[in-house]
């Protein structure tokens, strides 16, 4: 695909008018969906949001590159933007940003645009091109500069592919060492070939020969081979997702950040020529055996929980909400014995009786992959003890000395053990005779992985949880009133300080797991309510800020002030974060504090909400309805005051 399919002249604003990150964000995806690139502005804006959030798409020169890859788009489109003054995108070099391409890439389809947006993102180290852009004043020059410079870089790196051949098959020369590199982004879309093309321009610089290998949207190109690894010095790994890694065992590794990669390639080439970088040992033998490049221990276990979550979460939601209108069916339409009632209620207990084993299998995937898949799910179900009947009575009999289900903790457990149990047999198999290979994955794997899972679950875990479990309940079944409040606003306020993030997914799955555990239990309904009102309060309170103080917002935050009063309505916390990452000074702590008043409120008030998600919508089932509605309207009004008064007014 030719880049000019892409960069079309009708999509381009040479003038921005926006003075922020976030106007910029909100001018360009509204061009996007006015010319009809892309169908669901919100959607795609969240997404945008969403990526910014990992890191900021400013590369720092003056350039930034938000990007998104969702089923909002279209057609695939890259828009082009200029501004004059500059905007402060929080760049990696702190400079502001001139220039601005926003990518939209389509799910699915003919990936021949993502070879193009790969070429553009190359191009875009060029300082030449990026003075010239700078100069460019109509559409139409904007188009020839790209047109010329990637030809240009489509034939620089035909030659550059012909120079790696010639290096990899040529013996070995002490004058000029030969690296090898990884590049990842998640979205694989603009960072990945910006590396890429650093650590090459750098190397070629300090007389070093390299090949990088990109693992982009459309796939891995330029593959490393086994001859190639060996023969290399070292390895670079910059990346922010999963990578191959076991194939780099024995050699010395940089593994860091695909930004660092961007910002300064010659820091990670030299500590690879200085042999500064440390021996990489795999964690396991397998040939497909991938690791998380983040290197930090903490990073990779909240990781591996939040994959189980990410997993778990239809599952809370669907059976909750279903569980909620069967309670709601009881009240107000014909008691316990109503059919209606009946059905649903057993539909959303069968949806939780799957809560914890998909949780357990998800976390145990993704630290061992698929082999460690089952033994998770078998793990996470012995520490339920379902007991239910498909077509007859069934009964999991698992708990040995245990005196009830080891429940939501003891499937974390289960997720973490069942994992780390096959990495461990997929080291203790690495020896074997090849010609058992395939038995591996089809008969050694799925047979000591159950068996073991199912002796440590029998003797060890649901024995030990089970004693937690039911402690941690008596504890909450017997908090006074004072002990309640206080714990409630801790919920509460946690769901607001990162609106999404690690504290409000465990200030969330604290209380859905207490919630999982005893779905009758008045306690645990009245931690669901905190979660819910701490949850709801954010994007209230910036509702109601741009509301009465409107002169404090720019016209795109008054936009979405509007659509926030119907995503408070329905918790959907994240209609706050674009206000949050445009000013989290002031919308955190205002946000924190009226979320920490509304859970306070809701233990105060001894209300309840049996239903794990719903906002407003599962009002009907509070055991004090107007109290939950208060509970959020103070917490709101008090949070959108107190920010409206903090913000300063708004220029332009």
């Amino acid at each position: 695909m030719d880049i000019r399919d892409l960069l079309m002249t009708d999509l381009m604003i040479m003038d921005l008018k926006a003075t922020t990150k976030n106007e910029v964000i909100d001018e360009m995806v509204h061009n996007l969906f006015v010319k009809g690139i892309i169908d669901d502005e919100e959607l795609y804006k969240k997404d945008i949001l969403k990526r910014e959030a990992e890191s900021s798409t400013g590369m720092g020169e003056g350039i930034a590159i938000p990007h998104a890859h969702d089923t909002a788009v279209k057609k695939p489109a890259v828009m082009f933007a200029r501004s004059v003054n500059g905007v402060d995108y929080r760049s990696m070099d702190g400079q502001p940003a001139h220039l601005f391409f926003m990518i939209a890439a389509p799910e699915g389809g003919d990936n021949t645009h993502l070879q193009a947006l790969a070429a553009l993102s190359q191009v875009l180290m060029n300082p030449d091109v990026v003075n010239a852009l700078k100069a460019a004043d109509t559409p139409q020059k904007v188009q020839d500069i790209f047109a010329k410079a990637v030809a240009q870089k489509e034939a620089e790196n035909k030659a550059q592919e012909e120079r790696e051949k010639a290096a990899a098959n040529k013996p070995a020369d002490d004058s000029r060492p030969y690296i090898v590199a990884v590049t990842a982004c998640p979205n694989g879309i603009a960072h990945t070939y910006m590396a890429e093309e650093n650590l090459k321009k750098q190397a070629d610089k300090m007389g070093v020969d390299i090949k990088v290998e990109t693992n982009g949207s459309e796939g891995i190109k330029h593959r490393l081979t086994a001859d190639e690894i060996k023969r290399a010095k070292g390895v670079i790994v910059a990346a922010d997702k999963k990578v191959e890694m076991a194939r780099f065992d024995g050699k010395n590794l940089v593994n860091k950040p695909v930004t660092d990669a961007i910002k300064d390639p010659e820091k990670l080439i030299n500590e690879v020529l200085e042999a500064k970088a440390p021996v990489f040992h795999a964690s396991a033998n397998d040939a497909t055996e991938e690791s998380d490049s983040t290197g930090s221990v903490w990073g990779d276990i909240y990781k591996q929980l939040m994959n189980g979550i990410s997993h778990m979460l239809p599952f809370v939601i669907g059976g909750g909400i279903l569980m909620a209108i069967s309670f709601i069916v009881e009240q107000y339409m014909g008691g316990a014995k109503s059919p209606a009632f009946i059905f649903l209620n057993n539909a959303g207990n069968m949806a939780f009786a799957f809560m914890v084993p998909v949780l357990a299998a998800y976390i145990a995937e993704a630290i061992g992959d698929r082999p460690a898949l089952m033994p998770g799910f078998v793990g996470g179900f012995m520490a339920t003890v379902y007991s239910g009947s498909f077509g007859g009575a069934y009964t999991a009999n698992v708990m040995a000395d245990a005196k009830s289900a080891a429940g939501f903790l003891g499937g974390i457990a289960a997720g973490f053990i069942a994992g780390y149990l096959m990495v461990g047999l997929k080291k203790l198999c690495a020896h074997l005779p090849k010609s058992v290979e395939g038995m591996k994955p089809m008969l050694i794997y799925p047979v000591l992985g159950l068996l073991f899972i199912a002796l440590i679950m029998y003797f060890i875990i649901n024995p030990i949880f089970s004693t937690i479990n039911i402690w941690i309940t008596n504890f909450l079944n017997h908090l006074g009133t004072g002990n309640l409040v206080v714990l409630t606003l801790v919920l509460a306020g946690m769901m607001a300080i990162d609106m999404g993030g690690p504290f409000n997914k465990a200030a969330y799955v604290f209380a859905s797991g207490a919630f999982a555990n005893d779905p009758k239990s008045v306690v645990a309904a009245t931690l669901m309510a905190a979660v819910m009102v701490g949850g709801m309060i954010p994007p209230f309170a910036t509702a109601i800020a741009t509301a009465f103080f409107p002169n404090k917002f720019p016209e795109q935050e008054r936009r979405a002030g509007i659509s926030n009063w119907v995503l408070g309505f329905s918790f959907i916390t994240e209609g706050a974060i674009p206000f949050a990452t445009a000013d989290p000074g002031r919308v955190i702590p205002s946000c924190v504090l009226g979320s920490a008043i509304g859970g306070a409120l809701v233990g105060l008030w001894h209300v309840s909400v049996p239903a794990p998600h719903g906002g407003f919508w599962v009002t009907p089932l509070a055991t004090n309805p107007l109290g939950y509605i208060a509970a959020v309207a103070i917490g709101s009004i008090i949070a959108g005051v107190v920010l409206g008064f903090w913000k300063k007014e708004h220029k332009g």
